[in-house]
């Protein structure tokens, strides 16, 4: 109903979640949302489980996505999604705000915050989306330094090991690192920027772990459907930066009919109606729980003097 109320909340840890829908026989969908609101509108629709993109916290506070935000920062979009939906969330950990024990701090800071899994990356600062050029990748037994401190540090967080070296260091690199991760303590494993399929089943052959693909638009990857990448030998997709694209879209042409024509009278019917947003939040859930608690009291007769 709402997260105000205990018995609303889940009872399980995010992170134990989260490894009971990887345990299941399907792929799990992780939809990108990038705030509270796309949280709910993803959970509504019917997915389980949510992705929250390092490239959409940053795009939503008008920011390069170059791994400049603060582990705060993070956790205050973290917040809103777990809080909102209350499902597990995945949470991009860029390359962990700094070295071990930064790292360290991260993990506990998104925990806290109600993260359930992270992925880390083997990118030297400032790093770069995934399908861009010209990636630094760190040292692979730094990475495997980074990825043990995580597993120390955690509760329940499941750990995502992220390489980019497919790019750099052909397929070979990217098992073998995949690898050393793996013994470090990831618990899977995300190649990223792969471009053909052959080259998804090849590192799905290579490297027994649970797997994550990236469907991102405009990038290296050409478009797979959840049900191809199963078939391909991946667990987990994730489809990162797609609700920010749609609305981001959807704004532009706002602001532009509002400068042309004076006014929003073109844009009403791509809006969401203020019922449709009460009906999302739950507004009407809210103001009748204030209602059952502050209720007002009547004076019985006068007081006496």
């Amino acid at each position: 109903m709402t997260y105000l109320v205990a018995a609303d909340l889940p009872t399980v840890p995010a992170g134990d979640r989260f490894r009971a829908l990887l345990a299941r026989g399907q792929i799990l969908q992780l939809p990108g949302a990038h705030n509270g609101q796309a949280a709910l509108q993803a959970r509504a629709a019917g997915f389980e489980a949510l992705y929250l993109s390092g490239a959409a916290m940053t795009a939503s506070m008008g920011l390069p996505d170059l791994g400049i935000i603060t582990v705060d920062e993070a956790s205050f979009f973290i917040r809103q999604l777990a809080r909102a939906s209350g499902l597990p969330v995945l949470v991009d950990g860029d390359t962990g705000y700094g070295e071990a024990l930064n790292v360290m701090h991260m993990v506990r800071s998104f925990e806290d915050a109600g993260a359930a899994a992270v992925h880390i990356e083997d990118q030297l600062l400032p790093k770069k989306c995934g399908h861009l050029n010209d990636k630094k990748l760190a040292d692979p037994h730094d990475m495997a330094a980074k990825i043990a401190a995580a597993a120390r540090a955690r509760r329940h967080l499941v750990v995502v090991a992220r390489t980019d070296a497919a790019a750099s260091e052909g397929m070979d690199g990217a098992v073998a690192r995949a690898e050393l991760y793996l013994q470090a303590g990831a618990d899977a494993i995300f190649p990223e920027a792969l471009t053909t399929a052959e080259m998804f089943r090849e590192f799905a052959r290579r490297v027994k772990a649970p797997l994550l693909a990236n469907m991102t638009e405009f990038g290296r990857t050409p478009f797979f459907t959840a049900a191809e990448f199963e078939a391909m030998g991946y667990k987990m997709v994730i489809w990162p930066v797609s609700s920010l694209r749609v609305a981001n879209k959807a704004q532009a042409d706002l602001y532009a009919a509002i400068r042309r024509d004076g006014g929003t009278q073109a844009m009403l019917d791509r809006m969401q109606t203020r019922a449709e947003l009460y009906a999302t939040i739950g507004y009407h859930d809210y103001e009748a729980l204030d209602t059952s608690i502050v209720t007002t009291v009547i004076p019985q007769g006068m007081p006496q003097r």
